[in-house]
């Protein structure tokens, strides 16, 4: 048991011996033990240099050793749902000595990618895709008449996700050879909520006091065996080789715990779901540090729950990450943790609403994507008095492309009745909030990651729908800024002169505003945290195409190719989006 996280590179000669799973299986049984000593040892520096998820990796080394010492990866496929599971696994297919890159501009993916490696047959930077991938997997194999093997190992929280009962349904009808591996440690972030944490921990219970049928499973025709003690050698090993060996779906059953190995992440498995980096004192800011996005939504969504009584917060297993802990603890009966389960949280939502009550899914842009239909469907075209509060949406920096929020204005604006707020700064959030939590109708308020900005002008608390804010007067070009790049085109309208514009609003869009605007400038330039197709400057565009305004346009956003993961500042860099980027696009199109 380790108490604390090494200053220094730990001594592991018998890690040191394992470039490969090849290696692994030239290995004794007995040596096992003492590689996964050695291996949650060098996960422990390791991640304390890079910061990344890091209690669910402890949690399943001595499972990921017994796969690969059983499995003949990479021909045999190994899919982690989700990839906060892979550290150890990317430590023992080659990339040991690369860890010290891990979620940096040009170094490891902090999920599993299929260009970084063979052995990562599956990129799963989201949850509960595994069982689906690794079914069409099995199933491919079959067709071309190859003897390969497939196993999905699944997260008890991912498993709450309608998708990955779909898979298990599938899989029975088709009779594939697929091993499912539940791995149960009875949490996902937060501890796991509903029907199906109760059913596995009831089924726990009874298999400890005598033997017990896994209906559930069962009834799905999927052949169950377990529970097994995940870090125990001498029991997982028979029980992987048994469940392998054996024809059709197959679900093994195995308990793990969280953190396993770190004494403060098995006390605290909500607190160690991940590491920040480990700075050195001489680096460490003690200045006050300011609030996140999150938290200045947090706060709204108490203070505002506290006056109203019809307010309904929902999280998607989110409770941390978008801060409805204070909500959680003070109003529980208003609170709703639905677990992995976006689209079903959109619809709950959508039933809340036609019952009278207020609900505000607070929820990240990129799981947004998955209740796509359900907004649309349930939500948009019912009218119904619903806030999106739209979390991490933008670059997120180092988990890269599958957790950027890069397209929910996109898939919003084109939706009717919807308002579709961007605030640049701590007060307008607050405000946007509240404007979207009294629109009587569908409303949405997209903010990023990380510290929320200061306001920069006294008026910023005050909003009228579908209007903007001048910030500054000026020739030649205006800066129609959407969201959080305001500090960097303040910088770039104050050094040159320029207008710039707080747009606030994409949809109503300030038509009234850009219609002067390019009746006063050469240029018009658009910012936002968003990619570029389908986003606010589309919108920008497409009125001027309609307007018939004789006026030069430049859309800056994202570009149109995956952003990998780096730090955010190095993201917005690389798409141009820093002040240097903004300043050289604008000239060269004047120039041009």
């Amino acid at each position: 048991m380790f108490n604390r996280i090494p200053d220094q590179r730990p001594d592991t000669p018998l890690l040191d011996l394992v470039q490969s799973p090849t290696d692994l299986r030239q290995l004794s049984r007995t040596d096992l033990p003492e590689l996964a000593r050695q291996l949650r040892a060098f996960l422990l520096w390791s991640v304390g240099q890079t910061g990344g998820h890091f209690g669910a990796g402890l949690g399943v080394v001595d499972l990921t050793i017994a796969l690969h010492y059983l499995l003949n990866t990479p021909d045999d496929s190994l899919i982690w749902d989700v990839g906060h599971q892979s550290y150890p696994h990317k430590i023992l297919t080659g990339r040991r000595d690369s860890m010290a890159s891990m979620r940096q501009k040009g170094g490891l993916s902090p999920f599993p990618k299929r260009t970084e490696s063979p052995y990562d047959s599956f990129g799963t930077g989201h949850s509960s895709t595994s069982i689906s991938a690794a079914l069409g997997m099995a199933l491919g194999y079959r067709l071309q008449g190859e003897n390969r093997r497939t196993v999905a190992v699944i997260g008890d929280g991912a498993m709450t996700a309608g998708m990955a009962f779909e898979a298990l349904n599938h899989a029975a009808h088709t009779r594939a050879d697929l091993l499912v591996i539940l791995n149960d440690n009875d949490m996902s972030i937060s501890r796991n909520e509903g029907g199906l944490a109760s059913y596995l921990a009831r089924n726990l219970k009874q298999k400890m006091d005598g033997p017990v049928t896994a209906a559930l499973f069962k009834a799905l025709e999927f052949n169950y065996s377990g529970p097994v003690d995940g870090h125990d050698f001498s029991l997982l090993l028979p029980a992987l080789e048994r469940s392998l060996q054996c024809p059709g779906p197959q679900l093994l059953h195995v308990i793990t715990r969280k953190g396993k190995g770190f004494a403060p992440a098995e006390a605290d498995p909500v607190g160690y779901h991940a590491l920040t980096k480990i700075e050195p004192l001489a680096a460490v800011d003690n200045t006050a540090k300011r609030p996140k996005y999150c938290n200045v939504f947090g706060r709204w969504l108490a203070e505002t729950a506290a006056r109203d009584s019809r307010l309904i917060g929902i999280t998607p297993a989110m409770r941390e990450g978008s801060d409805l802990i204070e909500f959680s603890e003070r109003f529980p009966e208003r609170y709703f943790d639905v677990a992995i389960a976006e689209q079903h949280a959109a619809t709950l939502a959508a039933g809340f609403a036609c019952s009278g009550m207020k609900p505000v899914l607070a929820i990240y842009s990129t799981f947004l994507q998955r209740a796509w239909d359900q907004i649309v469907h349930d939500v948009a075209i019912q009218d119904l008095d619903l806030l999106l509060a739209i979390d991490r949406a933008g670059l997120v920096g180092e988990d890269g492309a599958t957790h950027a929020g890069s397209f929910d204005i996109a898939a919003l604006r084109c939706l009717p009745g919807l308002l579709l707020m961007t605030p640049a700064d701590e007060t307008e959030l607050e405000a946007m909030l509240t404007l979207g939590y009294q629109y009587p109708g569908p409303a949405a308020v997209r903010y990023p990651r990380g510290s929320a900005a200061l306001p920069q002008t006294d008026d910023a608390a005050r909003l009228d729908i579908g209007k903007s804010r001048v910030l500054r007067r000026g020739k030649q070009v205006a800066l129609l800024n959407f969201g959080p790049l305001l500090d960097s085109a303040r910088q770039v309208a104050d050094t040159n002169g320029y207008t710039l514009v707080d747009m606030r609003f994409v949809k109503p869009l300030d038509s009234c505003m850009v219609e002067q605007l390019a009746g006063e400038h050469e240029l018009l330039v658009t910012l936002e945290d968003h990619a570029i197709q389908g986003g606010a400057g589309s919108a920008v565009a497409e009125f001027c195409t309609q307007a018939a305004l004789d006026t030069e346009l430049l859309l800056l956003g994202i570009p149109d190719r995956w952003i990998g993961h780096a730090s955010r500042s190095e993201q917005l860099a690389e798409c141009g989006l820093d002040t240097a980027g903004i300043e050289t696009a604008i000239r060269q199109r004047l120039q041009g």
